[in-house]
């Protein structure tokens, strides 16, 4: 990730905790659709992660004072919303089995992709196949451009979990995108 937006978003961080509405309001609006995004592939539900990060952002602008860290904001904020959106998942599972429908539609995506699909496309289907802890973790890696320390912090596990998350959702990647390959021929 680029240093000066690390530093831009410390130094929000800094201003906000001391008070400073405007520089929170760019902050949301630096960090905003990452989080946002974060919540969508983790629930799948564009609707339902819009309510999870508006209310992850009162948790966080409440929490802001006790960050220790300016500069690890962006996990920071990334845990807290992984648990707002645990959170929602668990009250949405007494109801129904939401795992079911969203592997389908998964499914149903990466055929929709094709072979006339740019590869970022083809890519980004795969990974919404994926089980949401493995499809949440390459996201954050690959795509986030977090540190596996970061993901880690973000997803609230371990350094090993996230190293073998990312080891098991390569290896299923692979085989998703070289067997599209394979049928192209």
């Amino acid at each position: 990730m680029d240093p000066r937006i690390r530093a831009l978003e410390a130094y929000l961080v800094a201003s906000a905790r001391a008070g400073d509405r405007r520089d929170l309001s760019r902050l949301v609006a630096l960090r905003g659709d990452r989080l946002m995004a974060h919540a969508v592939r983790l629930l799948g539900d564009r609707e339902a992660a819009r309510d999870v990060v508006q209310e992850a952002w009162v948790e966080i602008m409440r929490g802001l004072k006790s960050l220790r860290d300016d500069h690890a904001f962006l996990p920071w904020a990334l845990r807290i919303v992984t648990r707002r959106v645990a959170r929602e998942i668990a009250r949405r599972q007494r109801g129904r089995a939401v795992a079911a429908a969203w592997a389908e539609e998964a499914e149903t995506s990466v055929d929709e992709a094709g072979p006339q699909a740019s590869d970022a496309v083809r890519v980004r289907a795969a990974i919404a196949t994926l089980p949401r802890d493995q499809a949440a973790t390459i996201a954050l890696f690959y795509l986030e451009d977090l540190t596996v320390g970061e993901v880690a912090t973000a997803l609230d596990v371990p350094v090993g979990t996230v190293k073998t998350r990312l080891m098991h959702s390569r290896r299923k990647l692979r085989a998703i995108l070289e067997g599209d390959d394979d049928e192209q021929d």
